[in-house]
């Protein structure tokens, strides 16, 4: 049966997320029902609101869930009820990148994660008084009590683990982290610059010190950030307002670094990224431009003669049922600390957690269900 819950909803473009009580339609075939303890906030979701990929209003966004199963649809046999899960993107599995186990290069990626519709016949899982609201965020919407998603984007992880501190897992973390271990295969004793000092890039710090990479270099104007970027194990950390990148890098590592990852989506700064490459160098892209039809010009010939790579990261080359349970592994193992990224706030503090996040005061906000106060993060702490 449908259920009434909760939910963020917001009606207007750069709009409030105005929590209201919307009807979540019933569990399917193939679907999962699951209560949702903890809300990872990234920067995709504020881009969604803001009208960058052209979603009708009203929506409900959040694609970075964790909670409990609460109910499985027929056919589901990964989860049942009571499981403790991480929600992350959602893909087909059965066109060739899924079927070779590349599901974040699905040939429906777009579709089913940008407001296409969970169900096969494309209806919406949430209405509002009688009428559809844009939902199915990454094959979620997960700013709510509950949301609904497909078994495949579902990932079944160990009760050891507070459940609400797994959302991030499921995009922002698994990118960064992702980039180092999946897409640029980063090696041991490889240098890697880090531009941005946001959730992706440390989780790309914290994974290239898995790794044993050095330098890690990490540029961000924020030192809060820098310092944390530190803690975490990033070798060398460099302000962009005291000199141009290329000669703050070349000053660390003479003749370039072996991979550059960006986060900041930044023309200028991918520029600059291309001219600190060392031969053979790679360039990973993972930031987001404000224009989606900004490009960055390629120097040819230097380019051709360095052999360099520019490669296009999505979700970190993930495959979240394996992935996710890994990076749970390192953190057990104390080798992948991404709770000193968090800082939670209530639910019902939504808009109060997006300002906080977009001035820095927490590296990752995770929203949660109950009534108590923000809890310090490691930025407010100084830590």
């Amino acid at each position: 049966m449908p259920r009434s819950i909760t939910a963020a909803v917001v009606t207007d473009t750069g709009g409030s997320f105005n929590l209201e009580q919307v009807l979540l339609a019933s569990t399917g075939p193939g679907e999962v029902l699951v209560e949702i303890k903890g809300m990872g906030l990234c920067h995709t979701d504020i881009a969604a609101r803001d009208g960058f990929f052209g979603l009708s209003y009203p929506m409900v966004l959040g694609h970075e869930g964790s909670g409990i199963v609460v109910e499985v649809g027929k056919g589901v046999t990964s989860v049942a009820r009571g499981d403790h899960v991480a929600l992350s993107f959602a893909s087909c599995g059965r066109c060739r990148p899924c079927e070779a186990g590349r599901p974040a290069y699905c040939l429906e990626f777009g579709a089913r994660n940008y407001g296409g519709g969970l169900r096969e016949d494309g209806t919406t899982t949430i209405s509002r008084d009688g009428a559809p609201v844009t939902a199915s965020f990454f094959g979620q919407s997960s700013f709510a009590t509950h949301a609904l998603a497909a078994e495949r984007n579902v990932v079944r992880v160990a009760a050891d683990v507070p459940i609400e501190l797994v959302g991030p897992l499921g995009c922002g973390i698994q990118t960064g982290a992702g980039a180092v271990f999946n897409s640029m295969d980063c090696r041991e004793g490889e240098s890697l610059l880090v531009l941005g000092a946001g959730p992706v890039g440390l989780a790309a710090v914290m994974a290239a010190r898995v790794r044993g990479c050095t330098p890690i270099i990490i540029s961000d104007p924020d030192p809060r950030r820098r310092a944390l970027a530190e803690e975490l194990g990033a070798t060398t950390t460099l302000d962009p307002a005291t000199g141009p990148l290329e000669d703050q890098v070349h000053a660390v590592a003479s003749h370039g670094v072996d991979y550059a990852f960006d986060t900041t989506g930044a023309q200028s700064v991918l520029e600059e990224a291309l001219r600190v490459l060392a031969p053979l160098g790679t360039l990973g892209l993972v930031g987001v431009p404000h224009d989606m039809a900004a490009t960055v010009p390629l120097p040819i010939v230097p380019a051709m003669v360095a052999g360099l790579t520019v490669r296009g990261i999505t979700e970190g080359d993930s495959d979240p049922r394996t992935f996710i349970p890994y990076l749970l592994d390192l953190f057990r193992a104390g080798e992948f600390p991404f709770d000193k990224l968090v800082g939670t706030f209530p639910f019902t503090d939504i808009d109060k957690a997006v300002q906080a996040q977009a001035r820095g005061e927490v590296a990752k906000v995770i929203l949660v269900h109950d009534d108590t106060d923000s809890v310090s993060s490691a930025l407010e702490t100084g830590a």
